[in-house]
């Protein structure tokens, strides 16, 4: 019978990283989750919803090479750039194909972080418990001495050790995900746990989509260190309520509105536009964020409004990077 790639196991949130016992943590990366198989010389790499990307990453099917026949991984595509994951470098090389794919690869070329065995050497494991998964793609690294684009995702049963990951938010590590010990690799169920890295931050409302007096959501920016407010985000749709709440501090943009003109985007990485109303740039606001960003430091997430900030002006929001 052929075997064939299973769908991804999936996890569900939690709000608390605490270790339970009887689970191991591991790093949660910010890049492509994906399946990558070898069987009989054919490679075949999919996302979590059944593209065929190995058209895009050649580095990643020649790499398939060092495998063991009839082996299959679960893991993360990622792309490392100047200290930190480049989730952009990622979405950028989807559509591309041949000569393109290549020189994408070659200029910065992604990495398969694998956290999970589904299959080795033609036998299925995905019925073996975590930690005889888990051992068995540790020898699999060390017997082969796997090499580019093959990375071993961490993982520990150690509380400190979680702890430090939480730590690693600057540079794209999203939180961690927790895994039983015992438990199965169950196709499609979330049966796994996973904790997302927030902050509490602050920034300056620029404009809404909506209305001026009942806003929907809010577009919010940051000063750079050239005195020019620039675009870092968008917050999650408000309820009702807390539109009106927030529409009360709120005036109507004034001609020479640092954002005129501006087209914005209705999410990171899509060309969908926004319409928007123009507001002036006066009210701070308090909100939580993940550590997901672009190269520009914009957040890539929608942002969860916490509230208003009215005893904060806009100098004392902390400053965005200056877009060179």
């Amino acid at each position: 019978m052929t075997w064939t790639l299973p769908e991804p196991m999936l996890s569900s949130p939690v709000p608390e990283p605490r270790l339970r016992p009887g689970w191991a943590a591991e790093l949660k990366w910010d890049g492509f989750r994906a399946l990558v198989s070898a069987d009989a010389g054919k490679v075949a790499l999919r996302s979590r919803r059944g593209t065929e990307m190995g058209p895009a990453f050649p580095e990643i099917v020649a790499g398939a090479a060092q495998l063991p026949d009839a082996t299959a991984l679960d893991g993360e595509l990622v792309v490392w750039e100047e200290g930190r994951l480049a989730f952009e470098r990622l979405l950028n090389r989807l559509q591309r194909r041949g000569a393109g794919a290549a020189q994408a690869a070659d200029e910065a070329p992604a990495h398969f972080v694998a956290f999970d065995l589904l299959r080795l050497s033609g036998t299925d494991t995905t019925s073996w418990p975590y930690q005889r998964r888990r051992a068995a793609l540790e020898s699999l690294f060390a017997t082969r001495r796997l090499t580019a684009p093959w990375a071993l995702c961490p993982a520990t049963t150690d509380p400190d050790a979680v702890r430090e990951w939480l730590t690693w938010g600057a540079v794209g590590m999203e939180g961690v995900v927790y895994k039983r010990l015992d438990g199965r690799y169950e196709p499609g169920v979330r049966g796994w746990l996973k904790y997302k890295v927030r902050e509490t931050t602050e920034a300056i409302v620029g404009a809404v989509t909506g209305t001026v007096a009942s806003p929907r959501g809010l577009l919010l920016g940051r000063y750079d260190d050239q005195q020019r407010l620039q675009y870092i985000g968008r917050t999650t749709t408000l309820a009702r309520a807390t539109g009106n709440a927030i529409g009360g501090h709120l005036t109507p943009g004034e001609p020479g509105h640092p954002w005129t003109g501006w087209t914005l985007s209705a999410g990171w990485g899509t060309r969908e536009t926004l319409t928007v109303t123009l507001v002036q740039p006066e009210l701070v606001v308090e909100i939580g964020v993940d550590v997901a960003r672009d190269a520009d430091g914009r957040w890539r997430h929608p942002a969860r409004l916490h509230r208003p900030r009215t005893d904060l002006s806009p100098t004392d929001v902390p400053f965005m990077a200056t877009r060179r």
